[in-house]
């Protein structure tokens, strides 16, 4: 049998290969190991996204999953630096509190507080916060390394420059036959003239964390594994993959935003992590495909992948 060759090493295609493996399906993965979003010092797992409070849908079912996940892999012994202990949202107004409630299914596991609590430093003038219990961090780095280590997985560690259903050829022309998933992110998607929208986005390495749990409104801190981030700045949408860091007036914006944000704030830098996100792909219909979840990877992608598995490529590869 003709194995499955997953093309992208982030978090879609490293969860798909662990999950394969898992089915004992034959697997190869295919990762330049260049400029993956998924390397993430500190990703945010949040289901309930952006500043008019939009519901993922699955995405209850998807944070679950993914935590589960991380347990299992500690059990089998991984350090993969991660809490699972909530997101708080802060809303500025009446009118947005409102809308957030409107879009709450009532049963969805939440909470709305007058403040957050003292460890989260946020500023007093915040009319309500959000508080998310199924929500948390992860590094993603890590997240990414333990699941393929965990499925011993073969790893290939060259560009894909070109591929089909069915073949993958190689930076150095080998040629790879078997059946293919396309999960890779910005720069696998610009390489292979894949169209999409490419969102780049800085965080800045804190030595110590702003907040001790989860923050996110238009700006996200977190703890990580040494100190903590404060990122998001998104820039303008482009049509292709570009890595250049963070811009001086997106530096401002950022630091502005913290010092409206939170009571405390005297960061001591240690560093810049800068990647680029990717949604809206349009690929053929004859490649398989789990790619394109932007800013969703972590929140959404392990389900997805072990959905893809049970559901598509196990039958497939059976017939």
């Amino acid at each position: 049998m003709k194995p499955l060759i997953v093309i992208g090493g982030g978090i879609a295609g490293s969860a798909l290969a662990y999950f394969a493996t898992q089915a004992g399906i034959k697997t190869v993965l295919v990762d330049a190991g260049k400029h993956a979003a998924s390397d993430v010092p500190s990703a945010l797992i949040n289901p309930v996204r952006g500043q008019n409070g939009h519901v993922v849908e699955d995405g209850l079912e998807g944070a679950q999953f993914t935590f589960e996940l991380l347990a299992k892999l500690e059990k089998l012994g991984y350090n993969i630096p991660h809490a699972r202990d909530g997101v708080y949202r802060p809303v500025p107004d009446e009118k947005t509190h409102l809308k957030w409630v409107k879009n709450l299914p009532p049963d969805y596991p939440h909470a709305w507080l007058e403040q957050a609590p003292e460890e989260v430093h946020l500023q007093s003038h915040w009319h309500k916060v959000l508080y998310l219990p199924v929500g948390g961090w992860v590094d993603g780095q890590a997240f990414c390394t333990a699941l393929q280590e965990a499925s011993n997985v073969q790893v290939i560690r060259q560009t894909a420059v070109s591929f089909t259903a069915h073949r993958v050829v190689l930076q150095d022309q080998t040629e790879l036959e078997g059946t293919v998933v396309f999960c890779g992110g910005s720069y696998g998607a610009t390489l292979a003239g894949i169209a999409g929208t490419h969102r780049r986005g800085s965080l800045l390495l804190l030595k110590e964390t702003l907040s001790e749990k989860p923050v996110s409104f238009g700006i996200y801190a977190t703890p990580a594994r040494k100190g903590g981030v404060l990122g998001s700045t998104f820039e303008t949408p482009e049509t292709q993959f570009r890595p250049s860091g963070l811009p001086l007036k997106s530096l401002h914006w950022l630091m502005d935003k913290a010092h409206q944000t939170f009571s405390t704030l005297d960061p001591q830098f240690q560093g810049l992590w800068t990647g680029v996100r990717f949604s809206g792909a349009t690929l053929p219909r004859e490649v398989l495909s789990l790619t394109a979840l932007g800013s969703k990877g972590f929140l959404l992608g392990p389900k997805l992948a072990s959905d893809l598995v049970q559901n598509t490529l196990i039958p497939l590869l059976h017939q």
